[in-house]
């Protein structure tokens, strides 16, 4: 019988764990799977907030660009209302003739003022932007700047030359009217030599381009659902 007991017991292999090891085993596993799932719960929920903001500053700042290429149609238009001009402040020594040549190069000056809010509430978003997009990306807030500038400096030169009329040679003459060519090109809406418009209409495709990415989630699985079918827009 001792044998038989010796025999018994050495068919137990000598590593096995014990049901409360088991146990214990299985629970740390559990409690590191659930950390893992609320970790990975929380960092998607983060992801999710992030891009969630990310696309409504996109279609935000979009809508201020598209916004913002008809407020220029507008300060360039040719076509313009009686007394426009009239808020600049001139010199008391000017004659009829030059006030009325240089209320009309303020015209461009005096319909971006009262824009002025708008391009203010651009400029402060460029900010966000460019936190959000990167320096790169933000380009078009660059360019749309400098056309406003360009605007505003043909604005104050063309009532200079418009009122000039000193004598000239054939010469003198023909630099002059390129001169003045050249500014209304920036100044004023259409015409083939319009110079303001292409750069207007680039500017915004390219911030096109950059926010549509963004809000059509491309690359993801949301992009992928909500992509146009049948190619439509």
């Amino acid at each position: 019988c001792k044998q038989a007991a010796t025999a018994n017991h050495s068919l137990v292999p000598p590593n096995i764990m014990s049901i409360e090891t088991i146990t214990a085993v299985l629970q740390n596993v559990s409690v590191t799977i659930a950390s893992m799932v609320a970790i990975f719960g929380i960092d998607a929920w983060r992801r999710e907030h992030v891009g969630k903001r990310r696309m409504e500053l996109a279609e935000e700042v979009l809508a201020l660009f598209y916004q913002a290429r008809d407020v220029i149609e507008e300060i360039r238009s040719p076509f313009g209302y009686g007394g426009e001009g009239s808020t600049r402040k001139g010199n008391p020594s000017e004659s009829p003739e030059e006030k009325a040549v240089l209320d009309n190069a303020y015209v461009a000056i005096e319909r971006y003022m009262k824009h002025s809010e708008f391009f203010s509430k651009i400029h402060a978003v460029r900010y966000r932007f460019q936190a959000q997009f990167g320096s790169a990306k933000s380009k078009p807030f660059d360019d749309l700047n400098r056309v406003i500038k360009d605007i505003v400096m043909a604005s104050r030169q063309l009532g200079r030359y418009w009122g000039d009329r000193s004598p000239r040679t054939d010469k003198q003459l023909e630099e002059h009217i390129k001169k003045v060519r050249k500014l209304e090109a920036v100044f004023w809406k259409g015409g083939e030599d319009d110079v303001t418009q292409p750069k207007v209409e680039a500017l915004v495709a390219e911030m096109e381009m950059t926010c549509r990415d963004t809000l059509l989630s491309k690359g993801t699985l949301f992009g992928l659902i909500n992509l146009p079918l049948w190619g439509s827009k």
